[in-house]
C-alpha cells in the first residue's frame, strides 16, 4: 500500500481581492470557464457550497443546466449566525438585516471539482458571499480569509501555509450516552495500544486509506504523507505548503471527503478537537512562511541564512495575540478538553526551535525554507478562520515589530497554563480585545463571539452523567 499518491496538478489558484465591488468581478468570465468544465465533464448536477461560521458546507443542489442559465444564486444571510446546533443567538438581528435579506453568491471556478463520491457525475463549487450592494459580506468566513491575504499584498508581502490536519476512525454509533470506540481493523481486531508512526496500524485501514486517496486525487487535493498519530485509530494528513485560500479550501473539501469515505467503509471519522477521554486529542497544526512580493525570498531567512528579525516579530505576534484569537483555534465547548496539560497539545505561549511541546514552533529545514508551526488549532476548527488569525496575528506582529520570549528549552509542558480552559472564557478576551477590529472585522468579530457564547450557554445548559455519577447522592 502506497502511503500517499501523486495528485493532479490541475489546482491552480488565483487569488481574488476581496475589497472589489461586484461590477468588478470577473463574473462572465468565471461563468464562461465554469460552463465549458461541466460540459467537458458531463455534469448533471452542482453543489454550491458555502462555509458556514463553524466551517461546516450550507448551499444548494442545484441541476447543471438551471446552474448554467440562472443570472443570480441566492442564500439567506442569516445561515452566516447559527450556531453549531442550528440555533440563532439572542442578537442575531443586530448582525443581519431584520428582513433576513439574501446573501449574492458567486461561485469561484478556481474550487470547481468533481464529488467522486456521488452516483451520478456531480461537481461541487465553492461561493464567495456577497451583499446586495455588491460588498463582501462581512460575516463569511472566507471572505476573513481574504481580507487577511490582501492586507499582506498591501504590505509587500505573501504568506504560504501547510497545514498538517488529524482525525480519529471511530466504530459506528448512534447513541450519543455511549462513548465511541475504535472501529475493527481488517484483522477484526480494536486498536488499545498507542501506535505512532505504525506502518502496520495504518494497513489496518488500507481499503480507506486507498480510498480516501482515490477521492482526494479525483479533487486535486495537494495531501502529501500519511502517518498513524499518538491515538487508536487516529490518522494524520499533511498538505503540501500552498497559497492560504486556497489550502482552506481543501481542508474544508478535504474533512467532507474523509467523512464520506468513512462511511463507505462502515465507520465514522471526526474532527472533534477531544472525542475519547483516554485518548489524545486531534489538532489542526498551520505552518507558514512570509515571502517578499518583489523579490519571492523568505522574509524569515536572512542572507548569511540566520533567522531574521522578521521572525521573531511574527513569533511575537502569535505570543500577543493568541490568548485573544484561541476562540478560533478552539471554536467548541469540546476543544478545550484538548488543551490540557499533558496530553501533547499546547497550554502556553512558549516557542522554540523543534521543540514540539511548545505552542509556536520553528521546525528543522534548510534555511531557505524556514517557517513557524501554529500548534494550538485543533481539528474542529474552521480551517479559513484558523488561517486567518494565526495570519493575522504575525502580520500584527511584524507592522508592531513586537520582540518575542526567548526560545524555550526543554518541555514546555511543565509551564503554567497561559490560555483560556473555557468557550467562554476565550470569547471575554476576544471581546476585550480593541486591536483586531481593523484586521478581522468589527462586526464579524461581535457576531463570532455572540455565537460562540449562545453555544457555551446552551451546552452549560446540560447535565453531564459525572454530574450523575458523583453528585446526585453526595452533595
Amino acid at each position: 500500500m502506497s502511503a500517499s499518491k501523486k495528485r493532479s496538478d490541475n489546482n491552480k489558484t488565483i487569488v481574488y481581492s476581496p475589497d472589489v465591488d461586484m461590477a468588478d468581478t470577473p463574473a462572465q468570465e468565471n461563468a464562461a470557464e465554469i460552463r465549458a468544465w461541466l460540459e467537458a465533464n458531463e455534469i448533471s448536477e452542482v453543489e454550491c457550497l458555502v462555509p458556514d461560521m463553524t466551517g461546516n458546507a450550507r448551499g444548494k443542489f442545484i441541476p447543471a443546466p438551471q446552474f448554467l442559465s440562472r443570472g443570480d444564486l441566492k442564500l439567506p444571510e442569516s445561515i452566516m449566525v447559527q450556531t453549531v446546533t442550528g440555533e440563532y443567538t439572542d442578537e442575531h438581528w443586530d448582525f443581519v438585516e431584520p428582513t433576513d435579506t439574501d446573501m449574492l453568491l458567486v461561485p469561484d471556478p478556481n474550487t470547481l471539482r468533481k464529488v467522486p463520491w456521488a452516483r451520478e457525475p456531480t461537481a461541487q463549487i465553492i461561493a464567495d458571499c456577497y451583499k446586495a450592494s455588491g460588498e463582501p459580506h462581512p460575516l463569511a468566513s472566507r471572505n476573513v480569509l481574504k481580507h487577511i491575504i490582501k492586507l499582506y499584498e498591501e504590505a509587500g508581502l505573501r504568506a504560504e501555509v501547510a497545514p498538517e490536519v488529524e482525525f480519529f476512525l471511530v466504530h459506528k454509533n448512534t447513541d450519543p450516552d455511549y462513548e465511541l470506540m475504535p472501529p475493527k481493523g481488517r484483522s477484526g481486531r480494536r486498536e488499545v495500544a498507542r501506535m505512532s508512526f505504525s506502518i502496520d496500524a495504518v494497513a489496518e485501514f488500507e481499503d480507506f486509506v486507498e480510498d480516501m486517496y482515490d477521492f482526494a486525487d479525483e479533487q486535486a487535493l495537494s495531501v502529501d504523507t500519511l502517518i498513524h498519530e499518538n491515538g487508536a485509530a487516529q490518522l494524520e494528513i499533511n498538505f503540501n505548503h500552498g497559497d492560504p485560500l486556497d489550502m482552506a479550501d481543501q481542508v474544508f473539501v478535504f474533512k467532507r471527503t474523509v467523512r464520506e469515505t468513512a462511511q463507505r467503509h462502515n465507520m465514522y471519522a471526526t474532527f472533534m478537537a477531544k472525542p475519547m477521554q483516554k485518548e489524545p486529542g486531534s489538532a489542526l497544526h498551520i505552518h507558514q512562511s512570509i515571502l517578499s512580493l518583489a523579490t519571492g525570498d523568505n522574509i524569515f531567512n536572512g542572507a548569511d541564512d540566520q533567522p531574521t528579525p522578521e521572525l521573531m516579530h511574527y513569533i511575537a505576534g502569535l505570543q500577543r495575540y493568541t490568548p485573544d484569537l484561541i476562540s478560533f483555534y478552539a471554536p467548541n465547548v469540546n476543544s478545550y478538553r484538548r488543551l490540557a496539560p499533558d496530553i501533547s497539545a499546547p497550554i502556553n505561549l512558549s516557542w522554540g526551535y523543534d521543540n514540539r511541546t511548545t505552542a509556536f514552533r520553528v521546525p528543522d529545514s534548510t534555511p531557505i525554507n524556514r517557517r513557524v508551526e501554529n500548534r494550538f488549532p485543533g481539528a474542529d476548527a474552521n480551517p479559513y478562520l484558523a488561517i486567518a488569525a494565526s495570519l493575522a496575528s504575525g502580520l500584527l506582529g511584524l507592522e508592531h515589530k513586537l520582540q518575542p520570549t526567548a526560545p524555550h528549552q526543554g518541555t514546555a509542558n511543565d509551564e503554567s497554563v497561559e490560555v483560556a480552559r473555557s468557550l467562554e472564557e476565550a470569547v471575554r478576551r476576544l471581546n476585550a480585545n480593541t486591536d483586531l477590529a481593523r484586521v478581522m472585522g468589527d462586526l464579524f468579530l461581535r457576531a463570532y463571539a455572540a455565537v460562540k457564547l449562545d453555544e457555551f450557554e446552551e451546552f452549560n445548559r446540560v447535565i453531564s452523567s459525572w454530574e450523575r455519577e458523583h453528585l446526585l447522592l453526595q452533595v
